[in-house]
């Protein structure tokens, strides 16, 4: 902003006139505001350019692309979507599987509760070790339909729990069944690939277990 003084350095004999107005002819003190009012659009509008310069130096193209923060490596890097599907999925059925061994009415919903619990977890931590050492992230939440239909089953009990089990393990495996066949078939990071390859039947075991169940 500009200040006093630079007001007066830039208006120096405005403001001089304006103490002598009092004793000028008429057509001096118009011709002194007049003056003084260019003088003051004048400051007004170098002002406006010197906030316009700070904003423009603000978006400088070079400078947003400088603050912007690097993209994530697993952006780029092969099969990253597969490591975070498979992943999230993976923790689904961790969750889901300790709902069932817990909550489950019959002994087969709580067996195939406990198992979800221990062959998800193990295939987990192997996918999480690949990634780890390919930069990829794993993801760190289920998938939100998943939570979301484990608080809903969290509320039942008996009977209608475990048909509610057993209708979302039948739906998560078939989806996991589905990724991994495609991640087998025409996975572009081979470690990843062969992952997959070899979980994969143990996801379609799941998958025909589920169906059995009561």
């Amino acid at each position: 902003m500009l200040s006093p003084e630079g007001f007066d350095t830039l208006c120096p004999r405005v403001l001089h006139g304006r103490h002598a107005t009092s004793s000028a002819p008429h057509y001096h003190r118009v011709t002194t505001m007049t003056t003084l009012s260019k003088c003051m659009f004048a400051t007004s509008l170098a002002m406006a350019l010197a906030c316009g310069g700070a904003l423009h130096a603000q978006t400088n193209p070079a400078q947003a692309e400088r603050a912007a923060p690097a993209p994530s490596a697993k952006s780029n890097a092969p099969d990253a979507f597969f490591v975070q599907e498979a992943s999230a999925s993976g923790l689904a059925e961790v969750n889901l599987g300790k709902l069932g061994a817990n909550q489950g009415q019959s002994s087969a919903v709580k067996a195939f509760g406990q198992q979800m619990v221990d062959d998800h977890t193990k295939a987990n931590e192997e996918l999480k070790t690949i990634a780890s050492g390919k930069s990829i992230e794993v993801s760190a939440m289920p998938p939100p339909d998943s939570a979301k239909a484990a608080v809903a089953m969290a509320k039942l009990s008996g009977n209608e729990f475990d048909s509610a089990f057993k209708q979302r393990m039948v739906k998560d495996h078939e989806k996991a069944v589905k990724l991994f066949s495609k991640e087998s078939s025409s996975g572009k990071d081979p470690e990843l690939k062969a992952f997959a390859t070899k979980t994969l039947p143990t996801l379609q075991h799941h998958l025909e277990l589920a169906r059995q169940l009561p």
